[in-house]
């Protein structure tokens, strides 16, 4: 490429003599500006499954080749194919470059490939597919080059460290190295490699060596126009110090993966081996598979290949001790075929009909499974009522008067969950079964005090009340300690019972304990359903587009990482009749203001298969409280119930952006009261009246969404669209 710069220039003196117009090799005549040097750009690839061994960070505009290798001369001695791909569909990134190479050390040149490309000023985003594990990814950063530099950086290296007679180094050698870069541009980057096979990584301290033995250290330096200095080295030799040391190595191996119940490992077995010296100190660790030969060892090993093997593996210490040979041996299996065949499930409902065809006093749900996938059936759940999928283990017994519905579902161990089914019936009084008198309902999955999650199954007690029903923590109470002594009073029965032991009487004490009900700030009868920490956080679901991020100061933030529309929700539990309060800040960069919304009363995001995307379920079966402070875009402001019932900008009680706002939303019925800052900004009856979406076939009213209770979310609109939330709390009316 620079010949051909020096034949150009010389071309265009000469033309000028002779009063010719300059002319490039095309025939064109040449630009004021000239392109970028042609430059290579280098991924490496081994055995690590967590980073590439050497990757490009900065690249200049214009024609480039790219160079993937993935070779046992990179490092890579398992045989693991790996995919190196620019993503094209992020606004982020640039997208004009389509790249898609897999690299294999047994394909057909070996594992190395290149492609020409033609690289534009900007970001590239790249990642690398390895199979069964996820990605290696990064980015690439291109400037736009001046072009005029061709000359590459001139590069140094030194050795230090205390050597003996025969100037070997004595313990370790640092190896110091340097670059310049006289040809205008600047160093881009410099990197090393250790030994004639070793993979480039970056320079940016001085490399220690202490390993016993001799040493080759490659170096260069790359400008930002691309240019490369030649490859240089520096050898030398690290003996070890003097030691009386006589004993070798301590040396151990373990081997882990997937196995199937002979032990056998599914498809892979990795062996990480440890060495361990007093004296000293381990100078190499080395293994062999089955009869191959002796290798060292870097990282852990991954053995593919079908069979029984054995590693055997051994080290050596710095003045030479080597310890014995030792080995594990283990077999690899093919994993079975794969299961993709939800089980089958079926239902019958038993008790005594009137002639109404309702069942008197009680009805008994029996759920049955059978899977022909061949994995097996791994758990059955059930939903009563709209409630949340509880484990099925025995029959369920329905004595509360009126009309319900049961759906059911099982899974298989392979993962594959049968559709949802329903049965529906309706349960008439008599039989002499009064309905059970709780003092809350409570049907999730395991004991949550507060907001701390106990881990005891939430069960059915003697008394036909869950353990959660009979823990009374939604209720006002003045003091933790009373409310400790409410619930130690709950369990000591319980106890007496048999309904639970005494490790799970521990378990929901100490979540009593940790809980915050009856400490100030909890008097007011709310329940804290995110309180910052990531355990609550946990709690919440994330669908659609864009993110939410938990902050360090007990927020979370919306939009930071990823934009598109979407959702978090709250999916424990369903309220009907509330109070909601939290705190909002528009956090929006720039001049302009955040667009977000409290969702209520939407049913299960999961439960509408016919919607493709399940933030939408929300916006449409649901309600949205608006949050938008921006004076221009969309009509409905702060406080508006989006498509029904606006307010206006002066109505909203704009504050100032980075202000953290109170708001509270009351739901009694039908009838909605958003407050601001402790300011009544919206009243909604909701009547039906003007729908902005057009209303379903399966809504529960014939005059539009008239839900009377459903989950609560959290709306993200995008990465300009930064909202965060903190201290949402929820007392039911």
């Amino acid at each position: 490429m620079r010949q051909r710069r020096v034949w150009t220039a010389l071309l265009a003196v000469l033309l000028t003599l002779l009063g010719l117009p300059a002319t490039s090799a095309a025939g064109q005549s040449e630009a004021p500006a000239r392109a970028a040097a042609a430059q290579v750009l280098t991924w490496t690839a081994g055995d690590d499954i967590t980073k590439y061994t050497s990757v490009p960070t900065t690249a200049v505009a214009g024609p480039t080749t790219i160079v993937f290798e993935n070779s046992v001369a990179t490092g890579n001695t398992t045989g693991m194919p790996h995919t190196l791909t620019f993503a094209t569909s992020d606004p982020e990134f640039n997208s004009d470059v389509e790249l898609n190479i897999l690299a294999n050390p047994n394909d057909d040149q070996g594992g190395r490939h290149t492609a020409e490309v033609t690289l534009t000023p900007g970001r590239y985003f790249y990642h690398c597919t390895i199979p069964g594990h996820g990605q290696m990814q990064g980015i690439l950063v291109v400037t736009e080059g001046s072009g005029d530099d061709t000359t590459a950086p001139e590069t140094s290296a030194s050795v230090s460290g205390t050597q003996n007679g025969q100037g070997q180094y004595v313990g370790s050698a640092s190896v110091t190295i340097s670059a310049t870069d006289t040809g205008g541009s600047g160093v881009d980057r410099t990197e090393y490699a250790v030994g004639a096979t070793g993979a480039w990584q970056p320079y940016t301290t001085p490399v220690v060596f202490d390993q016993v033995g001799s040493h080759t250290v490659r170096y260069r330096a790359t400008d930002k126009s691309g240019n490369v200095a030649a490859e240089k080295s520096v050898t030398f030799t690290v003996v070890a110090p003097p030691s009386d040391d006589t004993t070798p190595p301590e040396t151990s191996a373990t081997v882990s993966g997937m196995r199937n119940d002979e032990g056998a490992y599914l498809d892979m077995a990795t062996v990480t081996v440890s060495a361990s010296d007093t004296g000293s100190g381990v100078n190499t660790i080395e293994y062999a598979v089955d009869s191959g030969a002796w290798m060292p060892y870097t990282a852990p090993v991954m053995v593919h290949q079908l069979g029984e093997h054995t590693v055997r593996y051994r080290a050596t210490d710095k003045v030479g001790n080597v310890a014995a040979e030792k080995s594990v041996t283990f077999t690899v299996v093919a994993p079975p075929a794969e299961d993709t065949t939800p089980p089958v499930t079926g239902v019958t409902v038993d008790g005594t009909l009137n002639s109404d065809g309702a069942y008197v006093g009680n009805a008994k749900v029996t759920v049955s499974a059978m899977d022909e996938g061949g994995s097996g059936v791994a758990a059955i759940e059930y939903s009563l009522d709209g409630g949340p999928y509880l484990a099925y283990t025995a029959p369920v017994s329905v004595d509360r008067v009126g009309a319900h519905t049961v759906a059911y579902r099982a899974s298989d161990k392979a993962g594959n969950t049968s559709e949802p089914r329903t049965v529906s019936f309706t349960v008439a009084p008599g039989g002499g079964v009064p309905a059970p008198n709780c003092p809350e309902y409570d049907e999730r999955l395991t004991v949550i005090v507060g907001t701390v999650d106990s881990g005891v199954p939430n069960r059915v007690t003697n008394n036909r009340c869950r353990i959660n029903e009979l823990i009374e923590d939604e209720r006002e109470w003045t003091s933790q300690a009373l409310f400790l002594k409410h619930v130690t009073t709950v369990l000591d029965k319980l106890l007496k019972e048999g309904v639970i032991d005494q490790r799970e009487d521990n378990r929901i004490t100490k979540a009593a304990k940790q809980s915050r009900i009856g400490k100030p700030g909890q008097t007011e009868g709310y329940r804290t359903i995110f309180d910052g920490s990531q355990a609550s956080f946990d709690r919440w679901e994330h669908v659609g587009g864009g993110s939410f991020g938990r902050n360090a100061d007990g927020s979370m933030t919306s939009g930071t990482s990823k934009g598109g529309l979407g959702m978090l929700w709250f999916p424990q539990r369903k309220y009907g009749d509330f109070s909601l309060k939290l705190q909002w800040r528009d956090d929006a960069p720039g001049t302009g203001n955040a667009n977000s919304g409290v969702f209520v009363r939407f049913p299960g995001v999961h439960d509408h298969p016919e919607e493709s995307r399940p933030e939408w379920v929300a916006i449409k079966y649901g309600h949205e409280v608006q949050v938008l402070d921006r004076p221009d875009g969309d009509m409905y402001k702060t406080g508006s119930v989006y498509g029904f019932d606006r307010v206006g900008l002066a109505g909203a009680g704009v504050t100032q952006k980075g202000t953290w706002n109170d708001y509270e939303i009351r739901v009694v019925d039908q009838h909605y009261s958003v407050y601001r800052n402790g300011v009544l900004i919206n009243e909604f009856d909701n009547l039906g009246g003007q729908d902005f979406y057009p209303p379903r076939s399966d809504d529960p009213g014939t005059d539009g969404r008239r839900f009377a209770s459903g989950y609560l979310g959290l709306q993200v609109h995008g990465t300009t669209d930064v909202i965060s939330y903190r201290d949402i709390r929820i007392k039911e009316l």
